[in-house]
Order: structure tokens, then sequence, then C-alpha cells
């Protein structure tokens, strides 16, 4: 199995904002992509979404690869190559549609899930053809943020896993392989570790919900761009570190629980720019402002690192 992009068939099942992005990602490579969307009012919007997106991106001569479909019966599936499931975060949803797609795509497609959490084993459960059954997992905004995760399952081809690689780093993104099927796999973990101490800090009154973003956003976050954790600390001294882990892991939270002043406000209704108010109040000016100074900051956080990204060609 090798994926090129110019030979690469893909479905995208989902066309809400990660399934419209995966599928920018997909054609600014060079793969011929069907969204596959159901709903009749953001179906109408994806040709202008990724005429847009493209364009911004410098792609807008491939925008011809680019299609949008109601339904799976649309789908002519005798040659598709590759799926990449992007639907509501709901095992059961994902589990219903992975048996149908086993169903009508051919034997040798690819069936990938954009899950951020469950695991792609408990996914794939059932399935006669686990064996092609992966997890590619992007992240927000997906046609910005270089990363995905390609995770792999109890039963997954170690040749899937290889080829999927290959095709995202030919559309210009850096994949990470996860080896072992945890939940939130590598990347969430890692951020649920930090979220995990930040928020037990604001529950005990040590900072707040501002200090400690600001802590990470311009101080070890900024350098974070420069580089990651384990190579950070061959800058600093591992012996630095060792002594410093030595006195600060006793401290550190480990409840199974999620924080209070992040529970209480989901249990209120407060889910962020959703409802107009999370760990801090929106308004839909607010939310446009805020959203365009994090789009911009990404975007010139992207122009940094450019050449140390996979060329696509």
């Amino acid at each position: 199995m090798l994926f090129t992009p110019a030979e690469t068939k893909v479905v995208i099942v989902g066309g809400g904002t990660m399934g419209a992005d995966v599928a920018a990602v997909c054609a600014r490579g060079g793969c011929a992509v069907q969204v596959v969307e159901p709903t009749t009012e953001r179906r109408a919007l994806l040709p202008d979404y990724f005429a847009n997106t493209l364009s911004d991106l410098g792609y807008e001569h491939r925008i011809h690869l680019l299609s949008v479909a109601g339904s799976l019966e649309e789908v002519d599936w005798s040659d598709i190559d590759l799926v990449i499931e992007c639907v509501p975060e709901r095992v059961d949803i994902k589990q219903a549609l992975f048996a149908k797609l086993e169903k009508l795509a051919k034997p040798e497609t690819v069936l990938a899930s954009n899950s951020s959490s469950f695991p792609i084993s408990e996914i794939a459960r059932g399935l006669k053809t686990a064996a092609r059954m992966i997890g590619l997992h992007f992240f927000m905004p997906a046609h910005l943020v270089p990363c995905v995760e390609v995770v792999y399952g109890e039963k997954t081809s170690p040749m899937v896993g290889e080829s999927l690689s290959r095709l995202m780093t030919a559309c210009g993104m850096v994949p990470v392989t996860v080896k072992k099927d945890l939940p939130g796999f590598l990347a969430n973990r890692l951020q649920h570790a930090l979220s995990r101490e930040a928020f037990s800090m604001v529950d005990a009154g040590i900072a707040t919900l501002e200090d400690i973003d600001k802590a990470v956003r311009f101080g070890f976050g900024f350098r974070y761009l420069a580089a990651g954790p384990v190579m950070q600390r061959d800058h600093a001294g591992l012996e630095i570190h060792g002594a410093a882990g030595a006195s600060i892991y006793p401290s550190l939270n480990n409840s199974p629980n999620i924080a209070k002043c992040l529970s209480e406000r989901v249990a209120s209704g407060k889910l962020g720019m959703k409802t107009s108010e999370g760990f801090f109040p929106w308004t839909s000016e607010s939310i446009k402002v805020e959203r365009k100074r994090y789009d911009d900051i990404l975007r010139a956080g992207l122009q940094i690192i450019q050449k140390e990204l996979p060329e696509i060609k």
C-alpha cells in the first residue's frame, strides 16, 4: 500500500469546522476529496469556505479537487482509498458509522477516525476488517496546526500507519506515531496533564485564570515553538531537570477528578464561546475579535517554523 496525493481519493465524513479543514489539508496536498455533509445549510456554505481557505493558504489552484455530497450513498465507493471520520465525539455514533463504512468501502480502503479521545480499538470493536482501522487525529484549526497523530489500534496493520504518515507528510503535515492505543493518545494526554495542574492551582487560590495563561504563553510555552519538552531538557541540563522534578513531583496534582473551577462551569452550562460564557464572558463582537487574534498568531507562528515543515509538491 502506497499513498501518493495525486493518486489518492479521500472521503471526509462530516463537514463541520474540523472536517472542512481536514478536507482542505488533503486537497492542498493534491488528493481528490469528497466531503459528506448531511445538513443542507452547512453543505451550502462549504464551497465558499473551501475557496477562501485554499486561497488564503496559497493553493487556490487545487480548489477543483474538493466536492460535497449529502450522504454516504452518493459516493462512488469503488475507487475510494481513504475515509476520514469527523463526526461528533460520541463513541456510539462513530461505531455505527464505521460498521456502515465497512460494508460500503472496498476491502483495501483505509478507515480513519479523527477522534480526539476514544481508543481506536474501542471504535473498531466488532469490525471484521479492524486491521485497516486507524486514528488520524488533527488539531483545530487543522489547516494551520501542522501536527497530526497517527494512532494504532490493537489490530491496525503497520503498513496502514506507515502509508498514512507518508501521505500526511506529502500534504504538509507533521505526523507523530502513537504506537499504543490510550485514551487521549499522545498530545491530549500531555495537554490534560498540564490542565489538571493548572486548574488545581486555580481551585487552591494559588493563581488566577489570567496568570495561568500568561505563565504558559509568555513563559515556558513560548519556548515550545523552538523546542519541545525533551529537547528543552538538553538545553537546560538533565541534572537541573532531575533535581527540580524530585522536588516538585510529590506535590503535583494526581486527582482522577476534574477541578472544581471546571466542573462547576460545565454543570451550570457555561461552556465557553458557544454559550456566551466559560471561564470568561463573551459577546458576538468579542468572539470575532478573539478568533481573529488567535488565528493571526497561529499564522505568524506557522511562518516562523515554515522551513521545518514538509514541503508540499
